[in-house]
């Protein structure tokens, strides 16, 4: 089958990867549809050492398997556990000790013709979600996961910094909430298309310091950090929604005195996400900037690292 291969920071369309063949419990499906995430180019960029096909965010159909989800649409939980650790035994497979990640961690990813995953990832996805909306249901799962990890209600006022694909729908999905939120970023354009849906922008001389209750971090950058760091009151939570390839230096000393939260957020709930797909709530076909067939993958690739681009998809035929 055709997969782009990530090794050594290259990437290559290769044409001779062998079609998986699902291990007891996991089912194999076919990509009709995938995701360039930022977490693939800071993979290129070797933020970590993967070997293998890359892609995390899809939508497939199942082509063997259960029979309620044979020629079934469906997306895929990223994380495959074990079951038996203290992480899948308390309830927290996400962060199983012996857990493979799609497209990260020693499992081939979704940018290929196929890939397997265990049917308990698997989630169907209903008729009235299109396959370029359904490609999205992982990101937007991550980003509801910040509402999982923290109460968030009218009261609070919450700024997000990063206009990006991300910081995109982690504002959508904010502003549902009721709560008192400023978007930060660098690009006119991609502003406006928050602000088209009532969410309030800025540019970053917008931020007053020690203004808001929650900061979240969605552009991987230590300029990021720095702005929603100042802009927390004391005893304010610093979420940390991106991936840093390189090393971040922080004020140890005043995220002590100031009793700042700081806390990590990454994969997060799938029905929630399919829910909010299917009522309309959130816009995620307006942030697809370009599609490319899988034997143009590496010019997808490029293309999703220009300046400004969003969301790039690969059409698997």
């Amino acid at each position: 089958m055709k997969g782009l291969w990530l090794e050594n920071q290259q990437l290559h369309l290769r044409t001779d990867i062998p079609t998986p063949s699902p291990p007891s419990g996991e089912v194999c499906v076919r990509v009709l549809r995938a995701g360039i995430c930022n977490t693939d180019l800071e993979l290129l960029r070797g933020y970590y050492p993967y070997k293998g096909v890359l892609g995390h965010e899809f939508v497939g159909l199942v082509e063997n398997g259960p029979e309620h989800l044979i020629n079934k649409r469906v997306v895929g939980e990223i994380n495959a556990s074990c079951g038996y650790c203290r992480f899948c035994r308390t309830g927290q497979p996400t962060h199983c000790e012996n857990r493979t990640v799609l497209g990260i961690v020693n499992r081939h990813g979704a940018f290929a013709d196929y890939l397997t995953l265990p049917v308990t990832n698997l989630h169907p996805i209903p008729d009235s979600i299109t396959t370029d909306a359904a490609t999205f249901t992982e990101p937007v799962a991550a980003a509801l996961e910040i509402q999982e990890q923290l109460s968030i209600t009218p009261n609070e006022r919450v700024l997000v910094v990063g206009d990006g694909k991300l910081g995109q729908l982690v504002a959508q999905t904010l502003a549902l909430t009721g709560c008192e939120l400023l978007v930060i970023g660098r690009h006119r354009e991609k502003l406006a298309l928050l602000e088209a849906r009532g969410i309030k922008t800025g540019l970053s001389e917008a931020v007053s310091d020690r203004a808001f209750d929650i900061a979240v971090e969605c552009t991987g950058n230590p300029e990021g950090f720095s702005l929603a760091r100042r802009a927390l009151r004391p005893r304010g939570t610093l979420v940390l929604k991106s991936t840093y390839a390189g090393n971040l230096t922080l004020d140890a000393s005043s995220l002590v005195v100031d009793e700042i939260t700081v806390m990590g957020s990454r994969c997060g709930p799938f029905p929630k996400a399919i829910e909010l797909l299917a009522a309309g709530k959130i816009d995620v076909e307006g942030l697809i900037d370009g599609r490319y067939p899988l034997s143009e993958g590496k010019e997808a690739f490029e293309a999703a690292q220009r300046k400004g681009v969003l969301k790039i998809l690969l059409e698997m035929s």
